[in-house]
């Protein structure tokens, strides 16, 4: 539910290209990203729950900013930013890559594109990279130029997103794969249409490159999708939770290092390029982290999404905390993200409800299953 107050506005909280359309579809409730407005809930948070994964939406998630860098030394500089090895991306391709600064602490989790051997994008999470970027530049000296350019994505998420891509795009993209993109145009319209998103219910991101005109990629979008069922939607807390996609600044911040996030795969910790994060990280190689990023699942009666961090102990000890909560109405249980303390005191883990109640968790699986608690979540 959306909490009980509205949101201030003025020049410096930006809106997108896409607003005008966003406020017509009937929006509910925006949350602020990257100094935008992200819209967050249209009908209700269940119910675009459902229609996400049984139909197709319609994403303004121009709150995604681009950080561009171009130029002679815009690889080193991409490099030194993440320890995942963006030498082995190729022009048309996507990689998720934690951003990492010099003692191993996560700056964001984005996903970089790769226009050209010297241009890139760094498609950020919430997080300012652009100024981290631009000092990154600075103090080392690279032939770069770093900005934000005129560039504002749209989602097309869910079951059925394929076939509204066919319909706006055309038959080429059904060929398309998983972390590639292809610069294109429509109806006039500039865009970078990319296999991906931030939901495992398969779709696409189309990056405007002209913000004068997306009300029209809007519209021409919003229309092919008409015999699809396509709504306006957004990203869904419900179904990042279930998906374990990371939230930064909520699941993970500052604060934590690669592998207390789990985002160990994706860092190439020995690759040939010079990062900042290199001495840190290798560091810790091969250490249990004393947390870790976990599904887990809340007994009881559905819960309510939580506006602040809930405290989880064990026999009466600090153990973490859970990050983001929802009610599942799939797996009819509420399930969460949790930073939960690796070693901790033996026995039931317990997590603090915002009205002082109780309730016991349990680390689940990548399928949400839980051993040894079979009435958790019940």
């Amino acid at each position: 539910m959306p909490p009980p107050f509205t949101l201030s506005v003025s020049p410096r909280l930006r809106s997108t290209p896409f607003h005008d359309r966003v406020l017509a579809a009937g929006v509910q409730a925006f949350t602020v990203y990257n100094h935008m407005l992200l819209p967050t809930v249209y009908e209700s948070l269940e119910a675009d729950y459902r229609h996400l994964t049984e139909r197709v939406q319609l994403w303004d998630v121009a709150g995604e900013r681009q950080v561009e860098i171009r130029g002679r030394d815009a690889l080193a500089l991409v490099e030194w930013m993440t320890p995942r090895d963006v030498g082995r991306c190729a022009v048309g391709q996507c990689k998720y890559a934690p951003l990492a600064d010099e003692n191993g602490g996560i700056v964001n989790d984005p996903l970089i594109l790769r226009l050209a051997e010297d241009h890139f994008w760094v498609s950020v999470a919430d997080s300012d990279v652009l100024l981290w970027a631009k000092g990154l530049a600075a103090g080392r000296g690279f032939d770069v130029t770093v900005s934000e350019p005129d560039v504002s994505p749209l989602a097309l998420q869910g079951p059925l997103a394929g076939d509204v891509a066919e319909a706006a795009f055309g038959a080429w993209t059904r060929a398309l794969r998983f972390f590639r993109f292809r610069e294109t145009e429509i109806d006039g319209i500039p865009v970078v249409v990319a296999r991906s998103g931030w939901s495992k219910q398969g779709g696409f991101e189309i990056y405007l490159r002209d913000g004068s005109l997306g009300g029209a990629l809007w519209d021409r979008i919003r229309d092919a999708g008409a015999r699809y069922g396509i709504r306006p939607g957004s990203p869904n807390l419900i179904e990042r939770i279930e998906s374990r996609l990371i939230s930064y600044g909520t699941d993970v911040t500052l604060e934590h290092d690669p592998f207390e996030a789990g985002l160990d795969a994706f860092c190439d910790l020995d690759k040939p390029a010079e990062y900042l994060a290199r001495d840190a990280l290798a560091a810790r190689r091969g250490r249990a982290p004393a947390r870790r990023l976990e599904r887990v699942v809340i007994g009881g009666e559905r819960i309510e999404p939580n506006m602040a961090f809930l405290p989880l102990h064990a026999a009466g000890r600090a153990a973490g905390y859970v990050t983001s909560a929802a009610y599942s109405p799939r797996l009819e249980r509420n399930v969460a993200l949790a930073m939960v303390a690796t070693k901790r005191e033996p026995g039931a883990l317990r997590v603090t409800l915002p009205d002082g109640s109780e309730r016991e968790v349990a680390v689940a699986d990548e399928n949400w299953r839980v051993s040894g608690g079979a009435r958790i979540g019940v």
